[in-house]
């Protein structure tokens, strides 16, 4: 499930609705990028969902599996649960509303047909990637536009391979270099099904919203379904 592409996001407003910033890292292979913008009157949300988009349209050319590391749940729980049923109802949500924030939805649905790979970790503990996001994205909410990195991962001052903690509904990427046998399992329209290969899950998850992982032992799969809520 190894991919040359990791993308980290992060979104921040003053106010909420208010003035706000998203930021992102776009890591691809040993060239690190960082990305950010603000809006004088928006909300978090906006600015969550901003930060992936615009990530995404950078490497809008390179076919790749993606890696997007984020703290919002609203945006994994809502590219990868809630979307399909969203589209299927017009666009309105179980009670009836109108989805909110839909006009950013849509533009993340189109760039989101390919191998993406959503990966969740807790904001404000630690995690250099996530923080730096932060920095960016708070920087544009107060109307200031801080320095952006473009250059080699070698010099970049931000470590991006520090273990990730994945805490949220989207299991963590492996990063360790010791290749294990084992299998892997997809979560796709509510079915979950194995594979015996990379090759079997990619094919089912391509261009779907799909939850995937990969997994050694059979204590591996049950805390992964634990975490999907299917136990």
């Amino acid at each position: 499930m190894e991919g040359p592409i990791t993308i980290h996001t992060d979104g921040a407003c003053s106010g909420n609705p208010g003035p706000g910033g998203w930021g992102a890292i776009v890591q691809v292979e040993s060239h690190v990028r960082e990305l950010g913008g603000g809006s004088p009157q928006t909300t978090n949300n906006r600015m969550e969902l901003l930060a992936a988009i615009e990530a995404l349209r950078s490497v809008a050319d390179q076919p790749d599996l993606v890696e997007i590391i984020t703290d919002s749940t609203y945006l994994i729980s809502g590219i990868t649960r809630w979307l399909s049923g969203w589209k299927r109802k017009g666009w309105t949500r179980i009670d009836g509303e109108a989805v909110v924030n839909r006009d950013l939805w849509e533009a993340l649905d189109r760039l989101a047909a390919r191998p993406i790979h959503w990966t969740h970790v807790r904001g404000h503990q630690g995690h250099q990637g996530n923080s730096r996001c932060d920095e960016i994205a708070v920087a544009f909410s107060h109307g200031k536009t801080p320095a952006l990195y473009d250059g080699p991962v070698s010099d970049y001052s931000v470590d991006l391979s520090a273990p990730i903690a994945s805490t949220g509904p989207s299991p963590k990427k492996r990063r360790s270099g010791n290749k294990k046998a084992g299998w892997y399992m997809s979560l796709l329209n509510g079915k979950l099904e194995k594979h015996l290969t990379w090759a079997e899950c990619q094919n089912r998850v391509i261009h779907q919203p799909a939850l995937f992982k990969k997994v050694s032992t059979v204590e591996e799969e049950t805390l992964l379904l634990k975490k999907w809520g299917l136990s």
